[in-house]
């Protein structure tokens, strides 16, 4: 099997070379800074809400079929195209 093979920019492989030169430093405040964004990514991640729709037979099976081929759960792929759209990121 061949190596799975990655593109990255100019930019990506500078960020890159520095790291692994070990440019890169904490900051002072690197430990509060990170706790702070764990916070957010954990609120902004949790699902505490449910809701319950109807849709038609073969709108569920073509939502079960995309969310297949994206190798996820089909409620996962209805969870990600309403937040897309309420983010007004989607279409």
């Amino acid at each position: 099997m061949m190596p799975k093979k990655t593109f990255i920019d100019e930019e990506e492989r500078k960020i890159i070379e520095a790291y692994e030169a070990g440019e890169f430093v904490d900051s002072a405040n690197s430990k509060q800074l990170k706790k702070m964004l764990e916070k957010a990514a954990g609120n902004y991640l949790k699902k505490d809400a449910r809701i319950n729709i109807r849709i038609s037979e073969a709108d569920l099976q073509g939502l079960k079929l995309k969310a297949a081929e994206e190798g996820m759960p089909y409620q996962t792929l209805v969870a990600s195209v309403l937040h897309k759209f309420v983010s007004g990121r989607l279409g």
